[in-house]
């Protein structure tokens, strides 16, 4: 599992420090077994948050078609290492100018300065109410996305 937020570094490390140690209190790992790891990074950048191999489908929201998840690797191919400055692009599909978080992926994926990961977190995805306090103490609208890598 992983969250992101988009807000400046500046404002959010105590805010960030209060929702990893929320995440590390929803997700302790197995009981009498392994401890989830929780791992909080800051990106120079807007970084590409993927759901792995969980990806099954992007959509375009202007022509409906499906575009291929080939593309979706190259575009993360290309941007691993400085990231994203623009998350424009002209989308394969029809040609349309549009935002990469504007496009319907099937399984969650999203962009950020900032994510918690869970590794190992030994339960299912995080209920509305835990995002919702997740964000008040962020400050921030978080997204959860569940990663197989």
């Amino acid at each position: 599992m992983r969250f992101h937020q988009v807000a400046p570094v500046s404002k959010s490390k105590a805010a960030a420090d209060r929702a990893a140690a929320m995440v590390a209190d929803l997700a302790p790992g197995t009981p009498g077994g392994v401890d989830a790891e929780i791992d909080v990074t800051w990106h120079d950048r807007l970084t590409a948050v993927d759901c792995g191999q969980n990806l099954e489908r992007i959509g375009c929201p202007h022509c409906g078609m499906s575009i291929g998840t080939e593309w979706w690797s190259a575009l993360l191919e290309a941007n691993c290492e400085d990231g994203f400055a623009t998350l424009a692009v002209e989308l394969p599909c029809c040609g349309v100018e549009s935002a990469l978080d504007a496009l319907d992926y099937d399984w969650p994926c999203g962009f950020a300065r900032f994510e918690i990961a869970v590794w190992n977190p030994d339960r299912s995805w995080f209920t509305n109410e835990e995002l919702a306090a997740l964000a008040e103490a962020l400050g921030h609208p978080v997204r959860q996305i569940r990663a197989h890598i």
